[in-house]
């Protein structure tokens, strides 16, 4: 991993995407979707501040474990005056974002477990189908396979 020097304060994509592990298509992604930031030179290349190294490895940290880029781009916009986070920051987010990934877990426990069940029929309208119905859900308010809702019969 290319080192940068300290007395060097902003960053060219390339240099961002080295030290970073992202690809430049991620960081540009990454700005167009407002996680990072850059200022333009005059020639029009980006440059981007040190500290967004630790943006990105927030994003990417946090796309690890599944956080959606909307969730993550709310997170770091409710920092004051969007700085980077820190450490505090990220085990606060990390708390609140826990009940959300401990239900996507169950999720999957349970899709892991019963895909076995679902394999040889294809279909996914079973009454007891847990990828389309889970627990029956549907069962409670009509019979069949049908997951759409009931349109009421049109008025003459």
């Amino acid at each position: 991993m290319p080192q940068i020097p300290e007395t060097v304060h902003e960053l060219t994509v390339g240099q961002l995407a080295a030290r970073s592990g992202a690809a430049v298509s991620a960081l540009h992604f990454y700005e167009s979707k407002g996680l990072i930031a850059s200022r333009r030179t005059s020639g029009n290349q980006r440059r981007y501040t040190r500290d967004t190294l630790r943006r990105v490895a927030f994003v990417r940290a946090a796309q690890r474990v599944g956080i959606p880029l909307a969730t993550i781009r709310e997170a770091l916009a409710a920092l004051p005056e969007e700085r980077t986070p820190t450490r505090e920051d990220w085990a606060r987010l990390s708390e609140a974002w826990r009940a959300e990934l401990d239900e996507r877990i169950r999720r999957l426990n349970r899709l892991r477990d019963h895909l076995t069940d679902c394999i040889g029929c294809g279909c996914l309208s079973l009454d007891s189908c847990v990828l389309s119905n889970p627990d029956d859900s549907f069962g409670r308010h009509r019979t069949g396979s049908r997951l759409l809702p009931e349109r009421p019969p049109p008025t003459p």
